[in-house]
């Protein structure tokens, strides 16, 4: 499973870029308003520190507005992947990005059959929101489960699963056990994934005996 971080911190992004575990960024219009700065300069900055996808959300609504904002995102470094809205119109730039040679995220997905829209529609990558299901009480990791099934019934389906919305660690366990291609994950997150109280007592016990030697490694 690949790792997106979901934020537009750059100084997060940095931490967790140098970790080696980070395979990509996602961020949105609300993620970039708190960062107080210009939306060109913050995706200049992250696409230099990560090599892998950043995707940069349009905020039109309509095709040509897309269109023209994809042009301006696209300027901004080549590993942008353009995120629209899974609509009508977000499907049909999808299209016609897809063909150009863009990368392609399609957001705000709630439904298989959405998914298989945007699938059809060529997108990079597909992103189902299960906290904002299992919010309204429906059962956001049954999405991806259906997801991944129906594309591993199609080979000429390319679109990846980006599990979005993603609340805890027990959401990106449970949708690598499905099969799910990526999670992107807020920062808080990601660094939860590494905690476990047993490790934490190992380590401490493993010092303790080793301070006794009196001896050092280097």
């Amino acid at each position: 499973m690949k790792f997106f971080v979901d934020t537009a911190d750059t100084a997060e992004i940095k931490s967790l870029a140098a970790s080696g575990l980070l395979d990509g960024v996602t961020t949105n219009p609300s993620l970039m308003a708190k960062t107080g700065k210009k939306f060109q300069e913050v995706l200049a900055d992250i696409c230099s520190v990560v090599p892998g996808p950043v995707s940069a959300e349009v905020a039109a609504t309509e095709f040509d507005g897309m269109m023209a904002e994809a042009r301006v995102l696209r300027s901004i470094a080549k590993n942008i992947a353009v995120k629209v809205p899974l609509t009508p119109d977000g499907l049909r730039a999808c299209r016609r990005l897809t063909d150009d040679g863009a990368m392609v995220n399609v957001t705000l997905c709630f439904s298989a059959a959405q998914a298989i829209l945007a699938a059809k529609a060529g997108a990079t990558f597909v992103s189902p929101f299960i906290g904002r299901l299992d919010d309204v009480g429906e059962n956001g990791m049954a999405l991806i489960a259906d997801i991944v099934t129906i594309f591993r019934n199609y080979d000429h389906f390319r679109t990846e699963v980006l599990v979005a919305s993603v609340r805890n660690p027990m959401h990106v366990v449970e949708a690598a056990k499905i099969g799910a291609h990526i999670a992107t994950v807020p920062p808080t997150v990601l660094r939860q994934l590494f905690n476990h109280p047993l490790t934490d007592k190992g380590l401490a016990a493993f010092l303790a005996d080793w301070a006794k030697t009196g001896q050092q490694i280097a």
